[in-house]
């Protein structure tokens, strides 16, 4: 159904999707959190988000919402708090003294973060950014064949972009973890929470400000 279409659809996501970004560093920073679980599942809330985006596309909602002020500032704003929060935990982990850590305590004696809270911080992460649905409302109708069903179709390709996302993420989920059992100690992992944390709040003051 997709022909030419779906090639060139799939050669576009893979390079968005290599493209580092909030979620991939959203992922590793789970990971380096929590192992390579919480890095995986980080990444399954942030490509379930891909099907939110797909479907307002398809029903047309996102022009809605493109052409409504009030309503793409609320999401705006929705997504630049989203992501201060998120830089700001990043960074109370960076300040933490020696004392207060549990690096060095056996994987089975960590305090693990819940299935349910890596979910949503991926889930929400993709949601409220205002970015995904631009790119999903300017870049899938350019794939959809006019002939077909367009609601369909964009799940179709959102399943596909789906599948290569969570490829990737895992993939960096699992190097991070590599990296830790090789030794990488707590300052390393103080530097990764806080040039993560800066970056997220740099990036929620730039999406206000825009």
């Amino acid at each position: 159904m997709f022909s030419e279409l779906f090639w060139a659809y799939l050669i576009a996501i893979s390079l968005l999707t290599v493209t580092p970004g909030v979620d991939t560093l959203l992922v590793m920073r789970n990971a380096g959190r929590g192992g390579f679980r919480d890095g995986c599942v980080t990444s399954v809330g942030i490509c379930s988000g891909l099907f939110f985006h797909a479907t307002l596309s398809a029903l047309g909602i996102s022009l809605l919402l493109l052409e409504t002020a009030w309503a793409f500032s609320v999401l705006k704003w929705a997504g630049a708090c989203y992501l201060v929060w998120l830089g700001l935990g990043s960074l109370r982990q960076a300040m933490k003294r020696e004392g207060d850590t549990n690096e060095e305590l056996p994987m089975v004696m960590r305090r693990r973060v819940s299935l349910a809270v890596s979910f949503r911080e991926g889930l929400l992460s993709n949601v409220l950014n205002p970015k995904t649905a631009l790119f999903y409302m300017a870049l899938l109708p350019q794939f959809v064949d006019a002939s077909g069903s367009a609601f369909q179709q964009s799940l179709m390709l959102a399943g596909v972009h789906f599948l290569l996302a969570m490829l990737w993420q895992c993939g960096l989920a699992w190097m991070v973890v590599r990296f830790r059992g090789m030794g990488v100690g707590v300052g390393v992992k103080r530097l990764l929470n806080g040039l993560t944390g800066g970056f997220f709040v740099a990036m929620g003051a730039r999406l206000a400000v825009n």
